[in-house]
């Protein structure tokens, strides 16, 4: 089996974690929050669609171009542990999460990315 082959392979073995990310700029302290059922795709696409250019949030893209890859930092804030129980509703737990976080950092006007409404990525 050819490396790229076992590459594919491990990558779609591999469990996704969900939870609650986070993208700081620290060069002026904005965040864009996120909940994800896979963190590490969704942290992968934000800074892919950043580098190319295109990333929909406009202001964010603006302060990347404007700081440079270097000012931000993404960063994952809770994991969503999986749970063996028919009952568990990773959905649910998702959208509870978000309450907290949005919470202890709201990430609305001039302290963040978001738009009010929610933070949802998944």
């Amino acid at each position: 089996m050819d490396s790229r082959s076992e590459i594919k392979r491990q990558y779609k073995e591999e469990p996704r974690e969900a939870g609650i990310f986070q993208v700081k700029n620290t060069a002026n302290g904005r965040i864009l929050l996120g909940s994800s059922k896979n963190l590490h795709g969704c942290l992968n696409k934000h800074r892919f669609m950043l580098s190319l250019g295109s990333h929909w949030n406009r202001k964010m893209q603006e302060d990347w171009n404007r700081f440079g890859s270097e000012a931000f930092v993404f960063e994952v804030l809770e994991i969503v542990p999986a749970k063996d129980d028919p009952k568990f509703d990773l959905e649910t737990e998702l959208s509870l999460l978000e309450l907290v976080w949005i919470e202890k950092a709201p990430p609305y006007g001039e302290s963040g990315y978001n738009r009010p409404g929610g933070i949802r990525e998944v």
